[in-house]
């Protein structure tokens, strides 16, 4: 049977532990934003330079897209989640893939409400964030995973 003082420094050690587990989660999610960010400019920029460089529209968009998924996935493997495992390669593309999917289903179920293309991915964006960082960290970089391989 527990005494009085051990159940109140067990619940104080439940506490900070459920503390730190939120400052870690609001820490990852706030690199996940940042790196995000700095992953749209690198794939904008290699569009950009793709296109002027000669390329056609269709030709430089699918380029920068797969230089871009790479980019991602060594910067959100290293950066939010600190995993540099290059086997979850394949499940970090296929999140991307469902987020692309599920983003287009809706961005096409909104233009069909009306909406117009750019107000409608707007309203989406945060949503298919918040899904790609939920999936990658379930499906990608998951620390139960990094258990099992270990």
């Amino acid at each position: 049977m527990r005494t009085a003082a051990s159940l109140a420094s067990w619940r104080a050690r439940v506490w900070r532990g459920r503390i730190l587990r939120g400052r870690v989660w609001r820490l990852r999610v706030a690199r996940f934003l940042v790196v995000g960010a700095v992953n749209t400019l690198f794939g904008y920029g290699v569009f950009y330079m793709l296109l002027h460089a000669g390329q056609p529209p269709a030709a430089a968009l699918a380029l920068a897209t797969v230089i871009g998924v790479a980019f991602n996935f060594l910067t959100t493997g290293r950066i939010v989640f600190d995993n540099r495992d290059p086997t979850r390669l394949w499940r970090f593309v296929a999140v991307y893939g469902v987020v692309f999917l599920l983003n287009a289903f809706l961005l096409e179920g909104a233009r069909r409400l009306g909406l117009g293309a750019a107000l409608a991915q707007l309203m989406l964006t945060a949503p298919c964030v918040f899904l790609s960082y939920r999936l990658n960290r379930a499906l990608v970089f998951s620390d139960r995973q990094e258990v099992r391989h270990s």
